[in-house]
């Protein structure tokens, strides 16, 4: 059966589902008598929908509230335990996997460190040791958790470079400045002897992982307009505006900042990453005269590089070299950044990934400073300029969020096998509903 508008009943129904689970995700415990107003469902509709939900172990009862005057109100919630989602972040100095149940409470980790700075890239990010790590790291957060494929609702997975989404093969990752070009990852984690084909995986852009994770939990809840960038060893950034509503990874690292400059990982000439980036700020430490440690990741490098600049109260001198590079770092994200202002408008940029938050504390408001120095007077003086609140882990966390809101648009419906699809949008259409 079709209604006027083209949808059918079932699409009704789910739809109807979707704004139970979310309104319950975001705002629950709530009663039967609160869903109706909260979701604009008549009451029937929510009796019908909920006791769907309890009947499949989605949703359960936590306790009663006292009504006025009548019979106490149940409470409803989602029932954290009913499924599990899998986060990984495939980042510059390891591969960090996470298993979280529908509460995003995490119930196992994973950490496969990746070869030392020194190491070449192409060996460094080899796609098969990068799949290698992804599938032995599943494995082992869904044995410590004793959790069975058919509880999992999915895989999120955050990728430096740009993905590539198509019905045969799956997701396919270009990420010229690690060395890849059109990587089957999808197909390659698809080997037989891994997780059954009706386990989706939903891979990304890390940037947009991380900003997912910021603006459903983090520093960017409330906003409309919103950048966040991650700062690690290279840069990137999602932008969420009402013109980019469903969230966009840009690659903002690759904009060139001096025409004829240092050459980039990614071969070009001059982009921001190679001077802003964590692996270009310590080679030009390097290049400078300092002295950086070589035999260790970028994280123990850079925390050298700042204790250096800024020695503790231990009668240490500083390193020039060290805080003039730094100085410096500072002024090429505040330009990078005020493009961001210039361009998008927003009322907020995050600033997050590793190095940006082991950074922010000492430099921040230098960064801000350049940021609206060299940004137009009108946006400039509308946009708050702030760390991420949700750590270094907050891009295990964002790829989680791709199966749950790929979940929750379906109503609580799993996928069937199958490829999987380009993750859902409903994740910013989600958030609309926790902003409503």
């Amino acid at each position: 059966m079709t209604a006027n508008n083209g949808r059918t009943v079932r699409d009704l129904r789910r739809e109807n589902r979707a704004a139970v689970l979310r309104r319950l995700y975001f705002d629950g415990p709530m009663s039967r008598y609160s869903l109706a107003p909260a979701t604009g469902l008549s009451s029937g509709s929510i009796s019908n929908v909920v006791a769907e939900l309890l009947a499949e172990e989605l949703v359960e009862e936590a306790g009663s509230v006292d009504s006025d005057g009548g019979r106490p109100r149940t409470l409803l919630r989602i029932a954290p335990h009913s499924g599990h989602m899998i986060g990984v972040d495939v980042g510059e100095t390891r591969v960090r996997v996470e298993l979280f149940d529908l509460a995003l409470a995490e119930r196992a980790h994973a950490d496969r460190p990746l070869p030392t700075r020194g190491s070449e890239h192409r060996d460094r990010y080899d796609s098969e040791l990068i799949a290698g790590h992804i599938r032995d790291g599943i494995a082992e957060v869904m044995e410590a958790a004793g959790l069975t494929p058919d509880r999992l609702l999915g895989v999120g997975i955050g990728v430096p470079g740009i993905v590539e989404h198509s019905e045969e093969g799956g997701a396919v990752v270009h990420g010229q400045p690690i060395g890849w070009e059109a990587v089957p990852l999808e197909r390659m984690l698809r080997r037989p002897g891994h997780l059954p084909q009706e386990v989706p995986y939903f891979i990304e852009n890390g940037a947009k992982t991380l900003g997912q994770a910021e603006m459903w939990f983090g520093a960017g809840r409330g906003a409309r307009n919103a950048v966040v960038v991650l700062f690690g060893s290279g840069v990137g950034a999602c932008v969420v505006t009402d013109d980019v509503e469903h969230g966009r990874a840009v690659e903002w690292g690759h904009l060139t900042v001096r025409v004829r400059g240092r050459r980039c990982r990614c071969g070009a000439l001059g982009c921001l990453e190679a001077y802003a980036g964590a692996e270009a700020l310590l080679e030009r430490w390097q290049e400078a005269g300092g002295r950086p440690p070589s035999d260790t990741d970028e994280e123990t490098a850079l925390t050298a590089m700042l204790a250096a600049a800024y020695p503790d109260d231990d009668g240490g001198d500083p390193d020039p070299l060290a805080a003039a590079v730094l100085a410096e770092t500072a002024e090429y994200l505040g330009a990078g950044l005020s493009d961001l202002i210039n361009l998008f408008q927003p009322e907020r940029i995050l600033v997050g990934g590793w190095a940006g938050l082991q950074l922010g504390a000492r430099f921040l408001d230098s960064v801000r400073r350049h940021a609206l120095a060299y940004a137009l007077p009108y946006p400039s003086g509308r946009v708050g300029i702030d760390l991420g609140a949700l750590g270094p882990d907050a891009v295990t966390v964002g790829a989680a969020i791709l199966p749950l809101a790929d979940f929750f648009a379906r109503g609580g419906r799993r996928l069937p096998a199958g490829p999987s699809p380009e993750p859902s949008p409903a994740w910013r259409t989600t958030l609309g509903t926790r902003l409503a």
